[in-house]
Protein backbone atom coordinates (compact mmCIF):
# COMPACT_ATOMS: atom_id res chain seq x y z
CA UNK A 1 0.00 0.00 0.00
CA UNK A 2 1.26 3.28 -1.18
CA UNK A 3 1.60 6.04 1.98
CA UNK A 4 -0.85 8.34 2.14
CA UNK A 5 -0.48 10.38 5.51
CA UNK A 6 1.60 13.24 5.45
CA UNK A 7 2.10 15.60 8.67
CA UNK A 8 1.55 18.88 8.20
CA UNK A 9 -0.12 20.43 5.09
CA UNK A 10 1.16 19.08 1.70
CA UNK A 11 3.07 21.81 0.30
CA UNK A 12 3.19 22.77 -3.25
CA UNK A 13 7.04 21.17 -3.83
CA UNK A 14 4.94 18.18 -3.02
CA UNK A 15 2.34 18.52 -5.27
CA UNK A 16 4.79 20.07 -8.13
CA UNK A 17 7.68 17.25 -7.78
CA UNK A 18 4.51 14.83 -8.00
CA UNK A 19 3.59 16.05 -11.16
CA UNK A 20 7.08 15.94 -12.38
CA UNK A 21 7.56 12.25 -11.78
CA UNK A 22 4.78 11.76 -14.46
CA UNK A 23 6.42 13.28 -17.10
CA UNK A 24 8.66 9.86 -18.28
CA UNK A 25 5.10 8.44 -18.54
CA UNK A 26 4.22 8.71 -22.22
CA UNK A 27 1.26 6.63 -22.86
CA UNK A 28 -0.34 8.83 -20.07
CA UNK A 29 -2.64 11.82 -22.12
CA UNK A 30 -4.42 13.28 -18.98
CA UNK A 31 -3.99 14.53 -15.14
CA UNK A 32 -6.84 15.80 -12.96
CA UNK A 33 -5.79 17.02 -9.64
CA UNK A 34 -8.40 17.95 -6.65
CA UNK A 35 -6.77 20.16 -3.52
CA UNK A 36 -8.51 20.10 -0.67
CA UNK A 37 -7.59 23.69 1.21
CA UNK A 38 -8.52 24.59 4.41
CA UNK A 39 -11.09 27.16 4.73
CA UNK A 40 -11.19 30.56 7.57
CA UNK A 41 -14.73 29.68 7.63
CA UNK A 42 -16.81 31.26 10.52
CA UNK A 43 -18.16 29.71 13.01
CA UNK A 44 -20.37 31.52 16.04
CA UNK A 45 -18.42 34.59 15.22
CA UNK A 46 -14.84 32.89 15.34
CA UNK A 47 -12.93 32.69 12.39
CA UNK A 48 -11.29 29.03 11.94
CA UNK A 49 -7.83 29.30 11.63
CA UNK A 50 -6.77 25.54 10.95
CA UNK A 51 -7.61 22.08 11.39
CA UNK A 52 -5.86 19.27 13.73
CA UNK A 53 -6.28 16.25 11.56
CA UNK A 54 -6.05 12.68 13.31
CA UNK A 55 -7.48 9.20 12.07
CA UNK A 56 -6.87 5.76 12.91
CA UNK A 57 -4.67 4.41 10.48
CA UNK A 58 -5.39 0.37 11.47
CA UNK A 59 -8.68 1.40 9.85
CA UNK A 60 -8.16 3.87 7.45
CA UNK A 61 -5.59 2.04 5.48
CA UNK A 62 -7.56 -1.03 4.34
CA UNK A 63 -10.28 1.41 3.53
CA UNK A 64 -7.91 3.66 1.31
CA UNK A 65 -6.58 0.64 -0.48
CA UNK A 66 -10.28 -0.90 -1.01
CA UNK A 67 -10.91 2.22 -2.45
CA UNK A 68 -7.91 2.60 -4.47
CA UNK A 69 -8.55 -1.16 -6.18
CA UNK A 70 -12.28 -0.23 -6.44
CA UNK A 71 -11.48 2.76 -8.14
CA UNK A 72 -8.73 1.21 -10.91
CA UNK A 73 -11.65 -1.55 -11.34
CA UNK A 74 -14.51 0.80 -12.29
CA UNK A 75 -12.26 3.13 -14.37
CA UNK A 76 -9.15 2.86 -16.30
CA UNK A 77 -6.47 4.49 -14.96
CA UNK A 78 -2.68 4.41 -15.43
CA UNK A 79 -1.29 5.83 -12.11
CA UNK A 80 -3.34 7.07 -8.94
CA UNK A 81 -2.24 9.24 -5.70
CA UNK A 82 -4.23 9.89 -2.54
CA UNK A 83 -2.12 11.68 0.23
CA UNK A 84 -4.56 13.57 3.29
CA UNK A 85 -2.29 15.47 5.83
CA UNK A 86 -2.30 14.16 9.38
CA UNK A 87 -1.85 17.28 12.15
CA UNK A 88 -1.91 20.94 12.19
CA UNK A 89 -3.28 22.39 8.89
CA UNK A 90 -3.50 26.28 8.34
CA UNK A 91 -5.97 28.32 6.64
CA UNK A 92 -4.92 28.49 3.08
CA UNK A 93 -3.21 25.40 3.44
CA UNK A 94 -3.72 21.83 1.51
CA UNK A 95 -4.90 18.88 3.38
CA UNK A 96 -6.20 16.14 0.39
CA UNK A 97 -4.27 16.05 -2.57
CA UNK A 98 -6.35 13.18 -5.43
CA UNK A 99 -4.06 12.77 -8.56
CA UNK A 100 -5.04 10.48 -11.27
CA UNK A 101 -3.80 9.90 -14.78
CA UNK A 102 -5.56 8.30 -17.69
CA UNK A 103 -5.31 7.61 -21.06
CA UNK A 104 -8.24 9.73 -21.67
CA UNK A 105 -9.66 12.67 -20.15
CA UNK A 106 -12.73 11.85 -19.35
CA UNK A 107 -12.12 9.01 -17.00
CA UNK A 108 -9.86 11.39 -14.94
CA UNK A 109 -12.82 13.39 -14.32
CA UNK A 110 -15.01 10.56 -13.26
CA UNK A 111 -12.41 8.95 -11.48
CA UNK A 112 -11.19 11.85 -9.24
CA UNK A 113 -15.34 12.63 -8.04
CA UNK A 114 -15.39 9.23 -7.20
CA UNK A 115 -12.49 8.74 -4.97
CA UNK A 116 -13.18 12.63 -3.54
CA UNK A 117 -16.35 11.31 -2.42
CA UNK A 118 -15.43 8.04 -0.98
CA UNK A 119 -12.19 9.24 0.90
CA UNK A 120 -14.56 12.07 2.36
CA UNK A 121 -17.47 9.96 3.31
CA UNK A 122 -15.68 6.42 4.19
CA UNK A 123 -12.36 6.98 5.46
CA UNK A 124 -11.70 7.65 9.61
CA UNK A 125 -10.60 11.10 9.27
CA UNK A 126 -11.31 14.03 11.37
CA UNK A 127 -10.79 17.32 11.82
CA UNK A 128 -10.71 19.26 15.35
CA UNK A 129 -10.98 23.26 14.16
CA UNK A 130 -9.16 25.56 15.66
CA UNK A 131 -10.67 29.41 16.26
CA UNK A 132 -8.51 31.96 16.78
CA UNK A 133 -9.90 32.69 20.38
CA UNK A 134 -7.79 28.92 20.78
CA UNK A 135 -10.63 27.01 21.13
CA UNK A 136 -11.61 23.98 19.11
CA UNK A 137 -14.92 21.88 17.94
CA UNK A 138 -14.95 18.73 15.50
CA UNK A 139 -15.32 19.56 12.35
CA UNK A 140 -18.33 18.37 10.49
CA UNK A 141 -18.58 17.00 7.10
CA UNK A 142 -21.04 18.71 4.79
Amino acid sequence: MKKVFIEGAITPEFIAQSLAKHQTKHSIGAHNIFLGQVRADEVEQQKVTGIEYTCYEEMANPKLEAIREETFQKYNLTCMHIYHSLGLVKAGEICLFVFVSAKRRKEVYAATEYIVNRVKEEVPIFGKEILDNETHQWKENH
